[in-house]
């Protein structure tokens, strides 16, 4: 009976590994060409930036809140840093008259508009006790309206936005390296990223606030939290870390479109969910939050691979979303 309960123990401790390697071993199974340094390149390159996001939406949901606007953050900023990094000869300049910028002034405005509305959010949820659902829906949209209006100005008038500067776009293209060993930029950004989130985490006074936040609200009230200046904090990181993964997206595509970043927090959603991070706030942890990135990229890049129809990537995703909520609402109710 103890080592059954011992292995019953370690597979839910760790399900989310085991169904991440059981998903390559299936896949490799079907495919042996799966498994190879190029196709781990691929998949690391084109989930960088969601990782980045999803790290984002962990902290927002381990306070026991939800942000439905980073997806339409993603898009804004992505625009906003696409604009000011045109080639100077480009013939459909967003700003025509704009001058050679140094590099690093658009992405910081990028970031900083990214953070900024991260900062209303959390004001709107902490000074007006609006529930985040709401208040993130309402941000959605506006930031939307606001992105659109800013996308349709005169010369652009709603153009996709293109001929972006080489050392922009170097930064979603470029390699430590050559060849299939090399490791890309968009690589480095998102482990450094990852890297910084656990320190907040685990390591700082903010990252044990939003555990008690999301534990228990008023409990982290009456031990003295100030729970209105963490959650405004907690918001205005998250707006900053989409922020930052507009600019990265468009630097990886080379454009920008007033409908970047289109559905991408629910995709965030569902790997915090499925990584561990628990609706009801209070757990989740930043190895977990990137195994439900990699479980999601290696489905659309895995099945993709060998051929399945997207209509049941689509299918298949669904059901993992559904097991995940499940199971964390049973631990949920069996912790009450």
């Amino acid at each position: 009976m103890n080592s059954a309960r011992k292995v019953g123990d370690f597979a839910t401790q760790y399900a989310i590994y085991i169904v991440l390697v059981a998903l390559v071993a299936g896949i490799s199974v079907w495919d042996p060409h799966f498994l190879s340094i190029e196709t781990l390149r691929n998949i690391l390159l084109q989930n960088s930036t969601r990782a980045i996001i999803a790290l984002g939406a962990a902290f927002v949901l381990i306070t026991g809140g939800v942000d439905l606007s980073a997806g339409r953050v993603v898009g804004l900023t992505a625009v906003v840093s696409a604009s000011m990094l045109q080639m100077e000869n480009y013939a459909r300049r967003f700003f025509p008259d704009l001058p050679h910028l140094p590099l690093w002034l658009p992405i910081l405005l990028a970031v900083a508009a990214g953070l900024i509305i991260g900062l209303i959010n959390g004001l709107i949820v902490a000074r007006f006790k609006v529930p985040p659902f709401i208040a993130t829906l309402g941000t959605m949209v506006a930031v939307y309206g606001i992105n659109s209006i800013y996308f349709d100005m005169k010369p652009n008038e709603s153009q996709p936005i293109g001929g972006l500067r080489s050392d922009f776009t170097n930064i979603g293209t470029g390699a430590v390296g050559h060849g299939p060993y090399s490791v890309p930029y968009l690589v480095i950004i998102a482990i450094a990223i990852s890297a910084l989130v656990w320190v907040v985490f685990n390591k700082t006074r903010l990252g044990k606030n939003m555990y008690a936040i999301g534990g228990n609200v008023q409990a982290a009230h009456v031990s003295g939290i100030s729970v209105g200046s963490n959650l405004i904090c907690i918001y205005g990181i998250a707006g900053a870390l989409y922020g930052l993964a507009g600019v990265l997206e468009s630097a990886k595509t080379g454009g920008a479109s007033n409908n970047y970043g289109n559905m991408y927090e629910l995709d965030a959603i569902a790997a915090c969910v499925v990584g561990g991070v628990s609706t009801s706030g209070g757990i989740g942890t930043v190895p977990g939050v990137l195994a439900g990135v990699l479980i999601f990229g290696v489905i659309n890049y895995g099945l993709t691979f060998i051929g399945v129809n997207p209509y049941w990537q689509l299918i298949i995703k669904g059901l993992i979303i559904v097991v995940a909520v499940s199971f964390d609402i049973r631990k949920y109710l069996a912790r009450r």
